[in-house]
Formats: C-alpha cells, sequence, structure tokens
C-alpha cells in the first residue's frame, strides 16, 4: 500500500528540535533541583556557616598575558555563569517574538497584559509598604517570576492544568523576564564608564555586522559575546545583559532548508562519514536559536540555576533573627508582592483585557485557571533573589529580602497548586463527555 504521506510531507514533518518542549520539560525538572539546592545552602549555613561563606568567598582569578579578572566564587556565578541563564531567557524571548506565543499579535495580548500588571501591581504593594524605610530601593524584587519552579508545580497538578495554562504561564514569564532585565539595566548599574561603554557598543556592532553577513559561526559569535561580557562588567553595567543582548539577536533562519533536506540522509548513520553528514544536516537545519537553546537550557537548569541558589540562598534561620526578619518591612513587602500583588495583578489585568476585547481566553481556560496562574506567578525565586542582590548593600536587608522571597516562593505555590487542585481533572471531564457521546 502506497504511502499516504509523500517524501515531501515526511522532511516537512521532521521536527529535530522542540525548544519549547524542551524548555518545559527541563524546566521543570530543573525547579525539582533548584529547590534541593535552595534547601541545601539553608542547610550547610545553619550548620557551619563559617565554611559557607568561606567557600562562596573564595577568590579566583582568571589571568590572560597582562589581562586579569579576579572575582570571588559567588560573584563568578553571579556575574558570569548566570550570564549564560540569561542568554537562555534572551534566546526563548527571541524565538517567541519571531514564531512563537508572541508571534502573533491576537495570541499575545493576554499574556503580555497580564504580565504587566504581575510587574507594575506587585511593585506598588512593596513601595507602599516601604515608602519610608531602608528598603525603598528593593521595590523590584517582587517583579519577577521564576518559571522553572512554576512549571515544577504544574507538573505535579498532571491533568488538571490545561496545557494552554502552561503556555500562558510561559510567555507571561517571557515578557516577565524582559520586564526584569529592562529593570536591572535601568535601575540597578553601578554608574557608566563611558570608555567601556563605547568598547561594548562596538563590540555590539560586530555582532550585528556577523549577523548581517548570515556568519552562522558560533565561535565568532561566543568570542564576541565574551568581550561584549567583559566591556559591560568594566563599564559597570551588570554583564549579565550581555547574555540577553546576545541572545536577541541570535539569527533564527537555519542555514539549510527543511526542503532541501533529504529524508534518508537524515537517518543514514551507516559509515562514520554518513553519520557526521547526519550530525552536520541535522545542525543546519535549525536555526541558531533553536540549537543553542536546544544545548543549553539542561546547563542552565540542571547546573548553572542550582549553582545560584546554592551561592545565594545560605540565610541563617537562628529564631530571634528570624522572627524580626520576616516582620521587617522589607520582607513583608516582598511577601505582599509576590503573594498577593501578583496574584491580583496578573487576573486583574487579564480581565480587564478580555473585558476591553483586547484578547481572549484561549479554549479550555477559564478565570479560574487564569487565577491558579496568576498565584503560581508569585514564585519569584530565582530573578527576585538576583535583584535583592543588587538591590541591597546591607546583608541584614539581604536577609530580610531573602526570607520574604522564600516565605512567598512556598505560598505562592501552596496557594497556587490549591486552586488548580480545587478544579475537576480534566482526565475525568474527557472520560465523562466521550460516556455521554457514546
Amino acid at each position: 500500500m502506497a504511502s499516504a504521506h509523500s517524501p515531501t510531507d515526511r522532511r516537512s514533518s521532521v521536527r529535530l528540535i522542540s525548544p519549547l518542549r524542551d524548555f518545559l520539560r527541563t524546566g521543570a525538572a530543573g525547579g525539582v533541583l533548584l529547590v534541593a539546592a535552595a534547601a541545601t545552602a539553608l542547610v550547610w549555613v545553619n550548620v557551619d556557616a563559617a565554611s559557607y561563606e568561606s567557600v562562596w568567598a573564595t577568590s579566583a582569578a582568571l589571568r590572560v598575558g597582562g589581562w586579569s579578572l579576579d572575582l570571588d566564587l559567588r560573584h563568578w556565578v553571579n556575574e558570569a555563569l548566570m550570564t549564560v541563564f540569561f542568554l537562555v531567557v534572551g534566546l526563548e524571548i527571541k524565538r517567541e517574538l519571531v514564531d512563537g506565543e508572541l508571534s502573533d499579535r491576537k495570541a499575545a495580548a493576554l499574556p503580555v497584559i497580564a504580565a504587566i500588571g504581575g510587574m507594575v501591581v506587585p511593585a506598588i504593594v512593596y513601595t507602599l509598604i516601604n515608602s519610608d524605610g531602608n528598603g525603598r530601593s528593593g521595590w523590584a524584587i517582587p517583579m519577577a517570576t521564576d518559571i522553572a519552579m512554576a512549571l515544577g508545580v504544574l507538573a505535579l497538578l498532571g491533568t488538571r492544568v490545561p496545557p494552554a495554562i502552561k503556555l500562558f504561564l510561559l510567555a507571561l514569564a517571557i515578557v516577565d523576564d524582559i520586564g526584569s532585565v529592562v529593570v536591572i539595566a535601568i535601575f540597578y548599574g553601578d554608574g557608566i564608564r563611558w570608555a567601556w561603554m563605547a568598547a561594548a557598543v562596538c563590540c555590539l556592532g560586530l555582532i550585528l555586522v556577523a549577523k548581517l553577513l548570515s556568519s552562522h559561526q558560533l565561535v565568532l559569535y561566543t568570542a564576541l559575546g565574551i568581550t561584549l561580557w567583559h566591556a559591560m562588567y568594566r563599564a559597570g553595567i551588570h554583564p549579565t545583559l550581555a547574555g540577553v543582548v546576545c541572545g536577541l539577536l541570535a539569527p533564527t533562519k537555519p542555514m539549510r532548508s527543511v526542503d532541501m533536506i533529504d529524508a534518508d540522509e537524515l537517518v543514514d548513520v551507516s559509515t562514520v562519514d554518513a553519520a557526521r553528514l547526519t550530525v552536520r544536516i541535522a545542525k543546519e537545519s535549525v536555526s541558531v536559536v533553536e540549537w543553542l537553546e536546544h544545548k543549553l537550557v539542561p546547563w542552565s537548569s540542571y547546573v548553572i540555576v542550582p549553582l545560584f541558589a546554592l551561592a545565594n540562598a545560605g540565610i541563617r534561620l537562628s529564631g530571634v533573627s528570624l522572627v524580626d526578619s520576616l516582620r521587617s518591612r522589607v520582607a513583608l513587602g516582598v511577601i505582599a508582592g509576590l503573594v498577593v500583588g501578583k496574584a491580583v495583578g496578573i487576573t486583574a489585568f487579564s480581565w480587564i483585557a478580555v473585558r476591553l476585547g483586547v484578547a481572549q481566553l484561549p479554549v479550555g481556560v477559564g478565570w479560574q485557571h487564569i487565577a491558579g496562574a496568576g498565584a503560581l506567578g508569585g514564585i519569584g525565586f530565582t530573578v527576585s533573589l538576583f535583584i535583592a542582590d543588587l538591590a541591597f548593600e546591607s546583608e541584614v536587608l539581604k536577609d530580610q529580602a531573602r526570607l520574604g522571597i522564600f516565605a512567598a516562593t512556598v505560598m505562592a505555590a501552596v496557594l497556587g497548586a490549591v486552586t488548580f487542585y480545587a478544579l475537576p481533572d480534566r482526565r475525568n471531564l474527557d472520560i465523562a463527555e466521550h460516556a455521554d457521546r457514546c
């Protein structure tokens, strides 16, 4: 019997890499490692605080000829390794803007508007609580959503969560990341050193030239990206933003179109040369954005983000200081902003957008689903900790913010899980609907 699909159809259906599927699966699993790393940091610092601080304060220098860069291990994680995390963020933003959830204006309207509400309302709530205190500069801490942990909670809820809600939350977190990046760039710099800023601009220009020449040489982009990172670091701009910039500028068109791929060649591994050709065809058939995502998301989720949590989540939980810290305005502002502000902002702005007709709810999604997603948006762990470290110089204020982030993360996760768990299981609904039709 002849196949129902022509060779051309088979070739066009080939999808070697599915970044969204990879991101969702790896992100959810990465959330478990993130929680484990944070718990390890808490136990470590409360059992042996001296060794914890000693390890992360260890100096490590990188020297090439007369050039050197000397940072302690915590700063290598926060300012170097986290650049890879933000590179993945930039890649995800670029892909979603080009051909993903944010490429269609109507489809993007709901998560974009919801994300704006989820940033503005928490910042206002925090500011109202800290309007006349030392913690005013931490207003951006409750703006962030940690998609890894949020997806981890959704994964535990299984079929009670419509697939459209996962995409809604992912798109919302992407817009949230854009807002966080802008806030970090504008409000949390150390003062610009213009000579190094000029060097960063020149490096950015070289990246644009390489892109215009349709260069797909990852070695070139890597070298230019590292140079951009160093220039931004010396310029006084947080160097992790170099990762976002490089991600946004990465090419989205593959070197080889799907129509040019021979399906037989693609699966031929009969010889070493044939296998090498297969690898090359596979690599050339996807864009730089998709290939980098496929390669970097596991490193980001399984190594870098857990290391960041291990380096930054160490908080001493002595009885009196714990109670006092949780009663502080900073902690209360973070908790109220993430738990209340996020849920209210995301749900209210979504409702307004739908009522005004500028957005519509996805198929199979109701307002209780949106409310549950809004609650999970209050899980702001990774980027919230990152902003807290930038916002405050005082270790006391940093610890208060971290405790607030920990408490808010647990409360938001429980609130979101309870909201979704109160909904009927979609699998049971599908079975009942099928029975009625029969």
